[in-house]
C-alpha cells in the first residue's frame, strides 16, 4: 500500500520536464502498416470489402476468375457443315409430316425453321429427338421459352404438337399432354 502511494506522489521524469519547462522527449514515428490491397482475390481485399459493407458472407469463400476478352464467345460452339444441318432439317420434317408442329401450316422445306423443343439457351440438346419444324412466325413466338410454358400460354401450339411432333422425346410429348390440359381446364 505504501508503494502505490510512492508511485502516485513521486513525478515521472517527463511530469518533471514539463514542470521545468524542458522540451518534452519526442518519439520516433512509427512506421506506417502496409497498405490493404482493395481489389484482387487476396483475402485481405475480401475483409476490406465487407466491412465496408460491400459484400455478403457468402462472396468471402468465391474466387474471381479471368474474365474472356470481349468478342470471344465462352461456350465451344460444335461445328456443324452445311449438309450435317441440311440432313437434320430433312429428318425433322419427314417427322413432323411436312408442317409446323404449332400451329399445323403445310411447310415448304426453304421456308421450314428447326425449332428446338427444349431451349439450347436453357440446356436442350441439339439432338434430333429434340428438333422439330416450325413456320418462322411460330418459331418467334415461342422464343426461348420452355415447353410447359409455352403450352399452358397456348393451348391450340400444345394440342398440335401432341399431334404432329411424332419423332420428339416421349416425355416432351407427355409435358405437352399435361399443359394443353392444364390449359383448358382453367
Amino acid at each position: 500500500m505504501a508503494t502505490e502511494a510512492d508511485e502516485q506522489s513521486t513525478p515521472t521524469t517527463i511530469e518533471q520536464a514539463s514542470a521545468a519547462g524542458a522540451a518534452l522527449p519526442v518519439r520516433p514515428p512509427e512506421p506506417p502498416p502496409p497498405p490493404i490491397p482493395r481489389t484482387g482475390n487476396c483475402p485481405v481485399a475480401g475483409i476490406f470489402l465487407f466491412q465496408r459493407g460491400a459484400m455478403s458472407r457468402r462472396g468471402l469463400h468465391r474466387v474471381t476468375l479471368p474474365r474472356t476478352p470481349r468478342g470471344l464467345s465462352r461456350r465451344v460452339r460444335p461445328i456443324h457443315d452445311h449438309g450435317f444441318k441440311r440432313a437434320l432439317k430433312h429428318a425433322a420434317m419427314r417427322d413432323c409430316s411436312r408442317r409446323c408442329v404449332y400451329c399445323a401450316v403445310p411447310l415448304a422445306l426453304d421456308v421450314a425453321t428447326l425449332d428446338h423443343v427444349y431451349p439450347v439457351s436453357q440446356g436442350g440438346p441439339h439432338t434430333s429427338g429434340n428438333l422439330v419444324t416450325a413456320c418462322a412466325p411460330c418459331n418467334r413466338l415461342k422464343g426461348d421459352m420452355l415447353p410447359n410454358e409455352f403450352f399452358g400460354r397456348y393451348p391450340w401450339a400444345g394440342a398440335n404438337f401432341v399431334r404432329y411432333a411424332r419423332a420428339v422425346h416421349r416425355a416432351l410429348k407427355r409435358n405437352a399432354r399435361r399443359a394443353v390440359s392444364l390449359a383448358f381446364a382453367a
